[in-house]
């Protein structure tokens, strides 16, 4: 067995127990330990760490640790440029797209009314959302650090709100999202981009008296659901702007 000294920074104690958060501590792993399997052992989902220096030294996840190192371990940096050092994933994605598990329903919703693809299904079991992932480049949402720790997802957020309305103000502000945003392009059921839909095409599908009172339409080619500004809509344009969406 090795020892090696490790210190975590900012958010990432959260994950860690009680006694070793916001300070430097020493835990024991076997020999041959990578940087990843003893960070994901402390608690620490690889999907949150952004940069690993290891007696000063920046490096990757597959970095063997020797007994006597000095490890620490940072997430996303939003103050300071790192462009120097090693980040632990080799680039950001190039899309930013989404898939969120069974119980991020409502953020789903959410991401998908400011313009985000984002994949939601209640059925799909981790093995799904591990190979939607890493298939189609997406980043994985959940409070699930055991689903973020499997090899195969290089991209996730652990999200620590508990309300959908708060949970897409984290996602927001971790991602620096507002400027790629695209509101109500989407449709919040089927991820599928909506479609201008004539006045007249939209008598019939919508309540009476709308086609009357709205001017525009929009319509989604798979559900074939109708969007209007309505009272619905004058929520969410309340929530894109608390989302500092130009």
């Amino acid at each position: 067995m090795s020892t090696t000294r490790f210190r975590f920074y900012a958010e990432l104690n959260d994950f860690l127990a009680p006694d070793r958060r916001h300070g430097a501590f020493t835990t024991q792993h076997p020999d041959t330990a990578s940087v990843k399997h003893v960070i994901e052992a402390l608690g620490v989902p690889h999907t949150e760490v952004e940069l690993v220096l290891v007696n000063g030294e920046s490096v990757d996840f597959d970095r063997q640790l020797a007994d006597g190192d000095e490890v620490a371990v940072y997430p996303v940096f939003e103050a300071f440029d790192i462009s120097p050092l090693l980040r632990v994933r080799t680039a950001p994605l190039r899309h930013t797209r989404f898939i969120a598990d069974a119980h991020m329903g409502g953020l789903a919703r959410l991401l998908r009314m400011t313009g985000f693809d984002t994949l939601y299904d209640n059925t799909y079991q981790d093995g799904q959302i591990e190979a939607l992932a890493a298939q189609q480049h997406r980043i994985v949402l959940t409070r699930d650090r055991d689903l973020l720790k499997r090899r195969s997802i290089t991209h996730g957020c652990y999200i620590h709100a508990l309300k959908p309305s708060e949970q897409i103000e984290e996602v927001f502000a971790r991602l620096d999202l507002a400027r790629s945003a695209r509101p109500l392009t989407l449709c919040l059921d089927c991820n599928t981009a909506l479609q201008p839909l004539a006045r007249a095409e939209a008598i019939g599908r919508v309540p009476p008296g709308v086609a009357q009172r709205q001017a525009a339409f929009s319509t989604c080619g798979h559900c074939r659901r109708v969007f209007w500004e309505g009272s619905h809509w004058q929520r969410m344009q309340a929530l894109i702007a608390r989302l500092g969406i130009g």
